[in-house]
C-alpha cells in the first residue's frame, strides 16, 4: 500500500485522494503533499537514499523553485501546479539520457487528452499557443549502494496572475480549462502516465519514444539557434530529435547532433 501524506486542510489537493484515483501503474507510489517548502526536487534529492520507493511530492508554494541551469521558477498558490517525483532506476546514470524528453512526451500526451493541446520544445518545455505552459527538471543521484534515482521536477501553469505575468512577461502560457478540473483528477492523471512512462523508460530507454516526441516537435522544419550561456553554438533548421533526444539540426555545415546539456533553443528571430 502506498504512503500517504496530507498538507493542511482546504488545500484543493490530498495525498489520499490522489492515490484513490491512481491507475495500477502508479497504485505503488508514495504521495505526499506539504502546503510550502523550498523546492520539492531538491527534498527528495536530499532524501533520494532513505526512500522506500516511488515517491510524489505535491507542493503547494515553493519559495526557491527552479528549471534548468538554476532559473527560478515563480509560482503563486493555487494558479500553479508544481510537484517532483523520485523514481529508482536499474540502469546507470548514461542510461538516462532522454528522460527529460519521455517525461515531456506524457505530460504532452495527458494534457492533450484533457482538450488541452500542447507541443514539445526541445529539450524540456511544453508550448501552448507559443507560451511556456510547463517546464521540467531532471535531476539524477548515484547512491553509494549503486542505486540510481532520478527526480522528475514539474511546474505546470494553470493560471497566470497579474503579479506573475508583470515578473515573468511575455513567452507563458497558462490553461485556465485545467484549472476548473479537480486538482486531485488532474495529478492522478498526470501521475498515472509519467509512472506508466517512467517504468517503460526504465525497459527501453528513450528510443521507444522518439517518434512520439516528433510527431509533438514545436519547432519542426523552423529555423533555430542553439545558445550556450548566451552565446550562439548552432544555426539551422529544426529536424527533430534522434532515438538518443539529440536534437538534429540541419545547418549550412551539415547535419549535427546536439546534447541537451544546458544549451537551450530560440527561434531564429528571437
Amino acid at each position: 500500500m502506498s504512503a500517504v501524506v496530507n498538507a493542511t486542510a482546504n488545500t484543493g489537493i490530498s495525498g489520499a485522494a490522489v492515490h484513490a484515483r491512481c491507475a495500477a501503474s502508479a497504485a505503488h507510489v508514495a504521495i505526499e503533499v506539504v502546503a510550502e517548502t523550498g523546492s520539492s526536487n531538491a527534498d527528495l534529492l536530499a532524501r533520494a537514499a532513505a526512500l522506500p520507493g516511488p515517491t510524489l511530492l505535491i507542493a503547494l508554494q515553493q519559495s526557491a523553485g527552479r528549471g534548468r541551469a538554476g532559473r527560478a521558477w515563480l509560482s503563486e498558490p493555487g494558479a500553479t501546479l508544481m510537484f517532483s517525483l523520485a523514481w529508482r532506476f536499474k540502469g546507470p546514470l548514461q542510461q538516462l539520457v532522454g528522460l527529460p524528453l519521455a517525461v515531456g512526451v506524457a505530460l504532452a500526451e495527458t494534457l492533450t487528452a484533457l482538450s488541452v493541446p500542447v507541443r514539445l520544445k526541445w529539450p524540456n518545455d511544453l508550448i501552448k499557443d507559443d507560451g511556456k505552459l510547463a517546464g521540467i527538471l531532471v535531476e539524477t543521484l548515484a547512491g553509494a549502494d549503486g542505486a540510481v534515482w532520478a527526480v522528475v521536477g514539474v511546474g505546470l501553469n494553470l493560471l497566470m496572475p497579474d503579479r506573475l505575468e508583470s515578473q515573468i512577461g511575455r513567452g507563458v502560457a497558462a490553461a485556465p480549462w485545467l484549472a476548473q478540473m479537480d486538482r486531485n483528477d488532474l495529478m492522478a492523471q498526470l501521475l498515472n502516465r509519467l509512472a506508466a512512462t517512467l517504468a517503460e523508460f526504465d525497459d527501453t530507454g528513450f528510443a521507444a519514444f522518439s517518434e512520439r516526441w516528433n510527431r509533438l516537435h514545436a519547432h519542426h522544419g523552423r529555423d533555430v539557434k542553439i545558445l550556450d550561456r548566451g552565446q550562439v553554438l548552432h544555426r539551422g533548421v529544426a529536424r527533430g530529435v534522434d532515438d538518443s533526444g539529440r536534437l538534429l539540426l540541419d545547418t549550412p555545415q551539415g547535419r549535427v547532433a546536439v546534447l541537451s546539456g544546458d544549451v537551450s533553443l530560440r527561434s531564429a528571430e528571437e
